[in-house]
């Protein structure tokens, strides 16, 4: 079997083509963000990425994150969420926890907590309903801070929230109202 290592690689290219640059292989994502396992298997095979379907296989299962979904039939694959491309993931609009939280880096909080959050080149803005994976996102990006957000009182107020097969809550928008800052001391501070 292939390294952690040589898994996490294709795992992070997986990311890469069906979220972001399905051209770079050569392959094209459906409205709904599927590519065909078969054509994917090609493509990437074409570009120096050895993988059969068992190797792919086991990708998709041992991804901690969950990043990738495949159809009942095992025919297609895609990404849960966080495309940058345009598409349509069909999910149905659910009542949030009343609480969410969102990891960032600390140098882009002074604009969250200006602007909101923001979901930029992404379809959506991404949520968590657990701590820990917030503080894990954040130290994606430097040194950690966790906000939370009203989920609750967006809700009330008429925004929309899906939650993706990966259990990423996702809404088009968080205005700054919504957000909070925690602190160290796990109470809050409101943002202006």
């Amino acid at each position: 079997m292939m390294s952690d290592k040589n898994i996490t690689l294709i795992s992070k290219f997986l990311s890469l083509v069906l979220r972001h640059q399905p051209e770079l292989i050569g392959i094209d994502l459906d409205q709904q963000g599927w590519v065909d396992v078969a054509v994917l298997i090609k493509q990437l095979n074409k570009h120096d990425i050895v993988i059969d379907l068992a190797l792919l296989d086991h990708v998709v299962e041992t991804n901690s994150k969950k990043r990738f979904a495949f159809s009942d039939n095992k025919e297609h694959i895609r990404a849960s969420q966080g495309h940058s491309v345009s598409i349509d993931l069909g999910y149905l609009a659910q009542t949030p926890p009343d609480i969410l939280f969102h990891g960032t880096g600390e140098k882009s909080v002074a604009l969250i907590l200006n602007t909101g959050l923001e979901k930029r080149t992404r379809q959506h803005v991404h949520l968590s309903q657990d701590l820990k994976t917030a503080i894990e996102v954040g130290r994606r990006h430097g040194k950690s801070v966790v906000l939370i957000v009203d989920a609750a009182a967006m809700y009330a107020e008429g925004y929309s929230f899906y939650l993706s097969e990966n259990n990423v809550w996702l809404t088009d928008h968080v205005p700054v109202q919504f957000v909070s800052l925690r602190n160290e001391g796990f109470g809050t501070v409101k943002s202006k």
